[in-house]
């Protein structure tokens, strides 16, 4: 995509001159005359970078560059024909990537110009590096869902959201029954696809708001906020329901039943987070004591499901 560039102006014969120039070295170009027309074209536009002169009619281009930079994504270079009563401090101060002086010769304000798109472009590469790094390392790369390290971080957030706003908050814990069976019979490649489709239905049998992790193995723990316990019992219940009819293999392994057991419980206030897992743990060892595929709930230590 060619970069989009501002001129921002009040001098027209400079504005147009500065727009020809600049669209001549392959790149679009918009004027505008003062700062609040520049602000009306930022609001309808995708731009890259503006280049403003500071004394405009109204709202100066340092003004301007304040507004820019507290609201966009868009670098500024600032130019002036006042040497003695801006300085380069003010402006850099101010957000602007250069600062540059009148009469502006094109040839040096493009290699300026140049030189701030590809500090730019390399920003935007490490921005995205980073992100994708971070996300790498809360994702559990088999399933894509979220890993157990990210689980722990998660939940102590959320209850920290429990006791300062009183939410209601409840977890669940899954397995998948005899699937130490299936390796051992059928192979470990296909018991990791077994994972990877199990990880697409969780997603699709939660709100925007809940959040998978596999916790290790072949156990899955599902955070569900403002959630209490029997509209968790109701999750899970869609969920098991959804894993008993779903064909894993395709038809290649007929007669093939994968089922999961799930243990689902409600936070406590003040609460450990490892007795709220926990609790979790024993009511979905209750299910498969109770002969798997089913869903128990155990609240404040109880059974009551």
């Amino acid at each position: 995509m060619v970069p989009h560039i501002l001129i921002v102006d009040d001098d027209l014969s400079i504005r147009d001159a500065m727009q020809e120039f600049i669209e001549t070295s392959g790149y679009e170009a918009s004027v505008a005359s003062s700062a609040e027309e520049a602000l009306d074209v930022l609001s309808g536009n995708t731009l890259e970078v503006v280049i403003t002169d500071i004394m405009l009619p109204g709202m100066n281009g340092l003004e301007l560059t304040d507004r820019i930079k507290s609201s966009h994504e868009i670098d500024v270079i600032v130019m002036t024909g006042y040497s003695t009563e801006y300085s380069y401090e003010e402006a850099i101060n101010k957000g602007a990537s250069d600062f540059v002086f009148k009469p502006v010769r094109f040839e040096e304000l493009l290699l300026r110009l140049k030189r701030v798109l590809n500090e730019r472009r390399l920003n935007q590469e490490r921005i995205h590096m980073l992100e994708k790094l971070k996300k790498l390392s809360i994702t559990d790369g088999l399933t894509q869902l979220y890993n157990s390290r990210h689980f722990y971080n998660q939940l102590k957030g959320e209850i920290e959201r429990f006791n300062r706003y009183g939410h209601q908050l409840s977890l669940l814990l899954l397995d998948i029954d005899n699937f130490k069976d299936f390796n051992d019979t059928y192979g470990h490649l296909e018991g990791d696809k077994i994972l990877v489709c199990l990880g697409r239905i969780i997603k699709s049998c939660l709100r925007k708001m809940d959040t998978a992790y596999r916790y290790g193995g072949e156990e899955f723990t599902i955070i569900l906020p403002g959630t209490h316990g029997e509209e968790a019992w109701t999750v899970a219940e869609r969920l098991r329901a959804a894993v008993a009819v779903e064909d894993f293999t395709d038809g290649k392994i007929p007669d093939l039943e994968i089922t999961i057991s799930i243990g689902v419980t409600q936070y406590r206030r003040e609460e450990e987070i490892s007795s709220f897992v926990q609790r979790a743990d024993q009511a979905m060892y209750q299910s498969k004591q109770a002969g798997r595929n089913k869903v128990s709930f155990i609240l404040d230590g109880d059974d009551d499901g």
